[in-house]
């Protein structure tokens, strides 16, 4: 039996795939982290070939069928850590806010709700009209739910695309106390940086 903590990993069809790659990848290095992964239909359409489907699924520790809603992880019994959507669509964000349990995404989301446990909906979508708001806003209000739209950081003096990535992801898992290796915190020599 492992001793490693369950995190689960969901990725709905959005923009923004490549931070899902990102974080699997650290996740895959997490000696602590055991990664739950479930693809959207919609994801999956994104991801475009069989290949990139593929990698994703190899960088996971269990990989689950959004259409099995019987999955260890749609049980309040089964114990994670929580839950990552990244990224999360609008129609994915409606789901959980209406507690719409139309695949194993929504009800895992559901799950976390429930048992109080932390809940990251990385949300992809512009411009957001005022329904997306409203559900954002609505789920926000609730306990250990965070909306974290994928904001570009540069106060802390990115040089590229995988420094901004890492910035995002790292943000993201700090929710759940895992340390990310090269993500920068706010502290008092960045706030010089010219602008």
């Amino acid at each position: 039996m492992s001793n490693k903590k369950r995190l689960i990993v969901a990725i709905s069809g959005a923009d923004g795939i490549q931070l899902a790659f990102c974080l699997l990848r650290l996740l895959k290095d997490n000696d602590e982290i055991e990664s739950h992964l479930v693809i959207s239909k919609g994801a999956e359409k994104a991801l475009g070939t069989l290949n990139n489907i593929d990698a994703l699924k190899a960088m996971a520790d269990v990989v689950y069928d959004n259409e099995d809603n019987r999955a260890d992880i749609a049980s309040g019994s089964y114990e994670t850590i929580g839950m990552i959507v990244i990224p999360c669509s609008m129609k994915t964000l409606s789901s959980i806010r209406n507690s719409y349990a139309d695949g194993l995404i929504a009800r895992a989301a559901d799950v976390c709700i429930k048992e109080h446990r932390c809940l990251v909906l990385v949300t992809r979508e512009s411009p957001l009209s005022a329904i997306h708001l409203d559900n954002m806003a609505y789920l926000a209000r609730l306990q250990n739910v965070f909306i974290m739209p994928p904001v570009l950081t540069y106060y802390t003096g990115v040089n590229s695309l995988k420094d901004m990535e890492i910035q995002i992801v790292g943000r993201i898992l700090n929710k759940f106390k895992i340390v990310v290796t090269g993500y920068q915190t706010w502290n008092s020599k960045n706030k010089n940086l010219s602008i």
